[in-house]
């Protein structure tokens, strides 16, 4: 069931092409957009502008018909329809529709926004597939946010949402990983460091907690020895590439160690997405799928839909696509990732019955999910619709002196750890908080955790994903700015309001301007929200929040709400309901609310 104000500019839209139809036009696109301009009406469309020429009049003229037509049709919420040059038809609505959506958004509390456009459909979002021989850093840490904030977008449609990863559990990566954790995680460097000593005598190496290191650091620990190993050690290198072998062959012994280590990156990793607040419903791990590759690349090309060259590998024809061709297989048989990643969206699409799915992936990766694309439409899997590569910006991080920095914790390797970057933004909020309240000593560290989650998140979810950026710690915690603190401060100011108010105290929607502005901006959520999701971009949502805080406040710094007054009962309507938007838009972004800053 549509909600008024979707009937309302529906209504609209559609007298819009009633008239556009008399003239001609059939099937034209009108848009209608919130008024960027002070006294520009509430609504505004640039379909004059769009679609004059057709009928060979000016713009403006145009858009005065259009006015004069709609006049005619005493359209629901309306109060006046004006021309602005070069030719927008703006609409500024009446007292009497801005309470309907108060009441309207009082009414659907939690679900205001929702709607069920994408009722029936199944999403699979693969976000955060990290290689499980380095811990969770920063460079994932935007992935996970996009990712997850993306997928309550689409469930705040309808869809039902399926979270998964991908992990490179074979290979060089994790043969260094081994050779790191038998050499140099013995207790004893006179234990001999073979995986059958480990096997029969497990108590000569150290777990990670005996040298007080998280599970996931640990792993990361043995990767960087021994990666150097490798470098610099002929022996440790041929150790190394023949543990590879062993893995292909599946070697029980060698299975079971990196099984193992495996098991404390998994640990690890876990830890950190429970911090996050995120979560993958299914982990694919490579072992369990990469050689089905082969199976998809040798039909495709007894079909004739691949060639083989003449030293036997196996070419793609992506010409119809406008796609350099790839390999698919090599010379010698084996597979290539791409290979493998088309058994796997196979496997997605067969398991999860699914209708879209989606790819957060760096946007190095952009030609390779192409090709991979127009791959899976050639063999059948799917549609190239049905397949989207959601890319992003890369990040780092700025240090106090204004300088970018690649690190903060040398001992844990040259990256930015994010258990490292919530640590440090906690670490600042708690120092602002002694400073300005010296003589608090109980700070509770649950709100101190959600404040620092919240600052991180709105940081990087504000931007266009697809820009660069450089984290600002004291940016992200300014109380004042653009920051997801400032987010949580309104969202307290408002909670306390209806607090002091009280329980008993009446909250009744009026036919009144008072607080106009604000109602208009809460109408426009659902358009934002709609926004976001055809866009597949949640800082749409952060924007949206940026903006009807600074409402709140402005209109909060000139109006007392608890008056006493016969109005007192309306702008209390208001204030609630800006705390229930505030709410519905960060819990889009995955971001929890504080009763407390």
């Amino acid at each position: 069931m549509q909600s008024k104000i979707e009937l309302t500019l529906n209504n609209i839209a559609v007298s819009i092409k009633m008239f556009l139809a008399q003239k001609g036009i059939m099937s034209p696109e009108v848009r209608l957009e919130r008024s960027s301009l002070v006294g520009h009406g509430d609504i505004s469309s640039n379909v004059a502008l769009r679609y004059a020429k057709f009928c060979k009049v000016s713009s403006e003229d145009f858009a005065q018909d259009i006015k004069s037509y709609l006049e005619k049709q005493n359209l629901y919420g309306i109060a006046d329809i004006q021309v602005a040059s070069p030719g927008f038809v703006n609409f500024f609505l009446n007292t009497k529709f801005l309470a309907d959506i108060l009441q309207e958004v009082l009414n659907a509390g939690l679900n205001y926004g929702n709607n069920t456009s994408l009722k029936g459909q199944v999403w699979v979002i693969e976000h955060t597939s990290p290689n499980p021989n380095k811990a969770l850093h920063l460079g994932h840490l935007r992935n996970n946010l996009i990712g997850m904030s993306l997928g309550r977008l689409i469930e705040k449609n309808g869809a039902k949402v399926i979270y998964d990863a991908v992990d490179n559990n074979r290979g060089i990566a994790m043969a260094k990983v081994v050779y790191g954790f038998l050499n140099h995680m013995r207790k004893d460097s006179n234990v001999s460091p073979t995986i059958e000593n480990w096997i029969a005598n497990p108590q000569d190496w150290y777990e990670p907690n005996a040298i007080n290191l998280s599970p996931d650091i640990f792993i990361t620990k043995c990767y960087i020895l021994g990666g150097e190993d490798f470098i610099t050690k002929p022996d440790a290198e041929k150790y190394i590439r023949q543990l590879v072998i062993l893995d292909d062959q599946e070697d029980k012994n060698t299975l079971k160690i990196l099984s193992h280590l495996l098991d404390y990156y998994y640990q690890g990793s876990e830890k950190v997405l429970k911090r996050l607040g995120s979560h993958w419903d299914k982990v694919w791990h490579e072992n369990e799928y990469y050689k089905q590759g082969k199976e998809y690349i040798v039909k495709g090309l007894n079909s004739g839909i691949f060639s083989k060259l003449n030293d036997g590998a196996v070419l793609s024809n992506l010409e119809s696509y406008k796609l350099p061709n790839t390999i698919l297989l090599k010379n010698d048989g084996t597979s290539l990732y791409i290979t493998q990643d088309v058994a796997l969206t196979n496997l997605k699409k067969k398991d999860y019955k699914a209708d879209k799915l989606i790819w957060v992936v760096g946007v190095d990766q952009s030609l390779a999910l192409r090709q991979l694309f127009a791959i899976c439409e050639q063999l059948g899997i799917g549609l190239l619709k049905e397949f989207v590569h959601i890319s992003y910006g890369y990040v780092s991080l700025k240090d106090s002196d204004g300088g970018s920095i690649k690190k903060m914790s040398s001992r844990k390797g040259a990256v930015v750890l994010i258990d490292d970057l919530i640590d440090a933004v906690k670490s600042k909020i708690i120092d602002i908080k002694k400073n300005q309240h010296p003589d608090e000593h109980n700070i509770n560290d649950m709100d101190i955790e959600k404040m620092a989650l919240a600052a991180i998140k709105f940081n990087i979810l504000k931007l266009d994903k697809n820009k660069d950026m450089v984290f600002n710690i004291e940016q992200s915690i300014e109380i004042n700015g653009d920051s997801g603190i400032y987010i949580l401060y309104t969202y307290v100011r408002a909670k306390s309001i209806l607090s002091k108010a009280g329980d008993d105290c009446k909250i009744e929607v009026q036919v009144v301007d008072t607080g106009a502005p604000i109602v208009k901006l809460l109408m426009f959520y659902l358009g934002v929200v709609q926004l976001a999701t055809t866009s597949m971009s949640p800082h749409y949502i952060a924007q949206y929040l940026l903006d009807l805080c600074g409402e709140f406040n402005s209109w909060y710094a000139k109006e007392t709400v608890i008056d006493n007054t016969s109005l007192q009962s309306h702008k209390l309507a208001i204030v609630k309901a800006v705390v229930q938007v505030i709410e519905n838009g960060l819990n889009i972004l995955n971001i929890q609310v504080v009763e407390k800053i």
